[in-house]
């Protein structure tokens, strides 16, 4: 939170993967002058195709999406502990035990990659998602539970939160979805598109941009800050404050904390 509002933010989400364990310490931490919109991102899939959903200012407690976290934090645990097997049976020396320390909380497939890093084995975390290593599809990799994304966006929306499409255009990544399917989450209540996102070039932010104006989406930025394992810097890429102040308006199921 402190490096946040010394990167000049004034509003700044926390959106953890499939926990909200990290909103409470994020709060006691809250500096004068910075807003915290308390979310997660949801592990999802669509024909077969692996997604992340951004939901923001859901009711933490509500019981459906309370179990549905659970179940998918303890799907990553189990994932990162095959990882680690495989690896280990590899002879790389990578154990469960470091793998674990690196994890204040959920282990997850950038804690196995971090492992990589400090046992020497790769360069950097992007070089751990590789097929040779943990990417999708690789060598050491594994599958984990994921939530069929129409049905989450239905699910945060019960929960009285606002879900974004995250990074949709990061073909980096591995395959993305069809244009199609924006559609029909705009339909179901999906809020907004991703836009901003260091994975997405300046032709794909045009390309989006315009989609999400067409769907009649907001278009969101985030530099989807995960600490040492990135080199994208707090601040990088920012939502537009007309956006933002949509995304809070159609929320009913938690408030900003200031």
């Amino acid at each position: 939170m402190a490096q946040a509002r010394q990167a000049g933010l004034d509003v700044v989400a926390i959106t953890d993967h499939d926990t909200t364990g990290g909103h409470a310490e994020a709060a006691q931490a809250l500096p004068t002058g910075l807003t915290l919109v308390p979310g997660a991102e949801l592990s999802c899939t669509s024909e077969g195709i692996s997604l992340h959903l951004l939901a923001y200012l859901f009711d933490p407690a509500q019981p459906e999406l309370v179990t549905a976290l659970a179940a998918l934090r303890e799907s990553r645990r189990d994932r990162a502990e095959r990882m680690v097997a495989s690896l280990a049976a590899a002879g790389t020396g990578v154990t469960w035990e470091q793998v674990r320390a690196l994890a204040a909380g959920t282990v997850g497939r950038p804690h196995v990659a971090q492992a990589l890093v400090d046992s020497g084995l790769v360069d950097t975390v992007a070089d751990a998602f590789t097929p040779e290593w943990i990417g999708t599809g690789g060598r050491h990799w594994a599958g984990k539970l994921e939530l069929e994304v129409v049905d989450a966006v239905a699910l945060v929306a019960r929960a009285g939160g606002v879900t974004v499409f995250a990074h949709p255009g990061a073909s980096s990544r591995g395959r993305t979805v069809p244009d199609s399917l924006y559609a029909e989450l705009a339909t179901v209540g999906l809020a907004g598109l991703e836009v901003d996102h260091p994975d997405h070039d300046d032709a794909t932010r045009r390309r989006l941009r315009g989609l999400a104006a067409d769907l009649g989406l907001l278009a969101t930025g985030s530099s989807d800050f995960h600490g040492r394992t990135t080199s994208v810097g707090l601040g990088a890429n920012t939502t537009d404050e007309a956006a933002y102040g949509q995304l809070v308006d159609r929320a009913t199921g938690a408030a900003v904390l200031t």
